[in-house]
């Protein structure tokens, strides 16, 4: 089977999403904004696998928009738990450019596939 990079680093980066909400939540004892993050960056990778699942390009493309959406609002989040001090300067840049890479790639799929349709 082909190898999917945008499957790939979908899932990789919520299992990074699912570890900076253990430390949120325990360390820092932040638990309403770790949630956020938790949703939406876990939600990408789901998304994603739908979308690959899809019966129909218009379901692909449905699908990767809502993996597009949640990968902006997670950048948000993130860009909030930074200013707030809740995560590292490092530590938002080593997350928050994977989610900018995630979100370059799946916006370059849907162009290419609205292209098409």
């Amino acid at each position: 089977m082909k190898e999917n990079i945008v499957q790939q680093k979908s899932f990789l980066f919520a299992v990074r999403i699912v570890n900076l909400y253990k430390y949120l939540t325990t360390i820092k004892k932040e638990f309403v904004l770790s949630k956020q993050i938790l949703r939406s960056g876990t939600s990408i990778g789901a998304n994603i696998e739908e979308s690959i699942g899809g019966r129909s390009d218009k379901e692909f493309l449905f699908k990767l928009e809502i993996a597009y959406k949640e990968t902006r609002e997670t950048i948000y989040w993130l860009k909030l738990l930074k200013e707030t001090d809740y995560i590292s300067l490092h530590e938002f840049e080593s997350i928050c450019s994977e989610a900018e890479e995630i979100c370059k790639i799946v916006a370059k799929i849907i162009i290419t596939l609205k292209s098409k349709i």
